[in-house]
């Protein structure tokens, strides 16, 4: 009744539940003032309220150093040794001590709110210790074990009455989060089975619908380590069917869709998803607080946590955009990009930035969305949203920049300089990416004077670029040092390519057939594996009258095994698809005419 009346009295639960447990402890320390009660059940009826109100408010040492200290009192006045150190074998010892008398079900409700601190403070291992003693809580309580009443007739003592939780509730509550975080545990172990075990268990139990849809997802999750997707999809569904507010179910969902490569599904799932993080109840807690011991306080494992993530709304809608931008929803995916860089804008990006890690860098998100824009034939925002880039990095572009062997740097050199390192090659690299984009624009747009322009404008970025190999001085770097643990490299010899392939490109649309070649061949000398390159090469090279070469070429070109590099490679870094394109039958058609050498 008095919690009842707390609550009423204000709408903030944190307040109420920190002025009950001043209360409860101030009458703890009135009673404890006195001799031993003779009556001892209503000064442990005490100390129970007023440890489940400290674990309430997170305050589980406060709660258990109480513990310690009333169970310590019971075994002098039992006359029993409290000297043991050891959690579990301390427990044996009270818990033997009240056997067969009065106290013995105040101290088995005691002995529930040890088991909550445990398990609010992530000491599995003692609990499993204890697991005989806990499994037998609750026969022991609803058969009234410890005193001579029946069950019916114990849910109506006084005693049980003046308590604010009732132990039974709170042991059903303390075993499904066992069962979770067992399972949690166990799974991150890669001991799937044993977890899929303890979860199926924690399903069948009595609880609220929230952590019954915790078992059902994670359940999903072994299933999942198990090699089994469409039972793992399954048990997501029973998760969102159980309780509609368990959003990492859907986030589940999705990797499982991407993981059997089911675009259509995952871009569902992935706008289900944000529409859904987006809604004002996607930031109340998942699991409800229907008792005064909230189940997110019993599930702070980080196995848990990690289990349970889900991505910010923001982060969702960078990932819709890109898959839609990779998978040639072009439309869609530029909405979503605009959204996204609106959203940026109209909040303090050190916050946004700070909140959401995941996201890539504000320029990358910029050239991202000029991809897409492209792609849209949008040119001219394109070319705006590339000025962006350039605007806020050009001026603090360094003149020159190493790029060391990894072998070159010691631990004690890394750090700040390291990061300053990299946050001026990543700059460059952005910076150049920027008037690639551009440069394709201006290609889309017919205008291949401004596109050799702004491709040269990358060129010349990049010839500031060296690389060091141990032993050597810095040099030009080349295809052949590409390392797939250097991004930077990679990158940097694509942007080198594709540029000098555009520029390439457009010089053969003015006829400028010499400074075409030249161009297209260390476009192939930089990026090997580009498709532009190759066959527009062989075009040259076909008009210059050198038809074998072309031919040669060609076939070279058409060698390369096609490997997707949509998911690795930045979007805006891949070879574009608009702009002056040669039909491949046509050349097949001309070797053939051509005859055998």
């Amino acid at each position: 009744q008095q919690e009842g009346r707390g609550d009423s009295l204000s709408p903030d639960q944190n307040q109420s539940r920190r002025w009950w447990s001043s209360e409860f402890h101030k009458l703890l320390r009135k009673i404890q003032g006195v001799p031993p009660l003779a009556d001892m059940q209503i000064e442990l009826s005490v100390v129970y309220n007023a440890c489940l109100y400290s674990i309430a408010l997170s305050q589980a040492s406060e709660a258990e150093l109480l513990l310690t200290q009333t169970t310590e009192r019971i075994l002098q006045m039992t006359g029993d040794d409290p000297m043991a150190s050891d959690p579990p074998v301390f427990w044996r010892i009270v818990l033997k001590s009240v056997e067969n008398t009065a106290l013995n079900a105040s101290v088995l409700h005691l002995f529930c709110l040890q088991w909550a601190i445990w398990l609010a403070t992530c000491r599995l291992n003692t609990i499993q210790e204890l697991q005989e003693e806990l499994s037998c809580l609750f026969e022991k309580l609803s058969a009234g074990d410890g005193d001579d009443m029946t069950s019916e007739a114990r849910g109506k003592s006084s005693n049980t009455s003046l308590l604010v939780m009732d132990p039974i509730r709170l042991i059903e509550l303390l075993q499904i989060c066992t069962f979770i975080v067992q399972g949690a545990e166990r799974l991150n172990e890669g001991r799937s089975s044993e977890a899929l075990t303890d979860l199926q268990t924690a399903s069948s139990l009595p609880a609220p619908r929230s952590l019954l849809a915790y078992s059902h997802l994670l359940s999903g999750s072994c299933l999942a380590h198990m090699s089994c997707p469409q039972m793992a999809l399954q048990c997501f569904r029973k998760a969102l069917e159980t309780d509609s507010r368990c959003i990492c179910a859907l986030y589940k969902s999705m990797l499982i869709y991407r993981q059997l490569e089911n675009t259509q599904a995952e871009i569902q799932a992935l706008r289900l998803l944000h529409s859904t993080l987006m809604l004002p109840s996607a930031t109340e807690p998942i699991v409800a607080d229907t008792h005064l011991l909230s189940p997110s306080l019993l599930l702070r494992s980080q196995s848990v946590s990690s289990l349970l993530f889900v991505p910010s709304a923001l982060s969702v809608l960078h990932s819709l955009a890109l898959k839609c931008v990779l998978h040639r929803r072009v439309s869609d995916s530029v909405e979503y990009y605009l959204d996204l860089l609106a959203v940026l804008h109209s909040e303090h990006q050190h916050e946004v930035y700070a909140e959401v890690p995941s996201l890539p860098r504000l320029p990358e998100l910029y050239l991202e969305a000029g991809a897409a824009l492209l792609m849209a034939r949008r040119p001219v925002d394109c070319v705006a949203l590339c000025d962006e880039v350039i605007s806020t990095t050009l001026e603090l572009l360094p003149e020159k920049v190493v790029l060391e062997e990894l072998e070159e740097k010691s631990e004690a050199e890394t750090g700040a300089v390291c990061a300053e390192d990299k946050e001026r090659v990543a700059m460059l690299l952005c910076t150049g990416a920027a008037y690639l984009l551009q440069g394709h624009c201006h290609i889309q747009m017919k205008d291949w004077k401004q596109a050799v322009t702004h491709y040269t404008r990358c060129i010349n970025l990049l010839v500031n670029v060296r690389f060091k190999k141990k032993g050597f001085q810095p040099q030009i770097p080349s295809a052949d040092m590409v390392d797939k643990q250097r991004t930077d490299l990679c990158i940097l010899q694509r942007l080198k390519g594709l540029s000098l392939a555009g520029r390439g490109v457009s010089f053969t649309q003015t006829d400028q057939l010499k400074e075409a070649l030249r161009d297209l061949q260390l476009s192939l000398q930089a990026f090997p594996e580009c498709v532009a390159a190759g066959l527009w090469c062989g075009e040259v090279l076909w008009r210059l009258g050198r038809r074998r070469e072309a031919a040669a070429c060609w076939e070279k070109t058409w060698s390369f095994t096609t490997q997707s590099t949509a998911e690795i490679v930045p979007v805006y870094l891949q070879e574009p698809r608009s702009g002056p394109s040669l039909d491949s039958t046509e050349l097949h058609n001309r070797i053939q005419d051509l005859g055998p050498p």
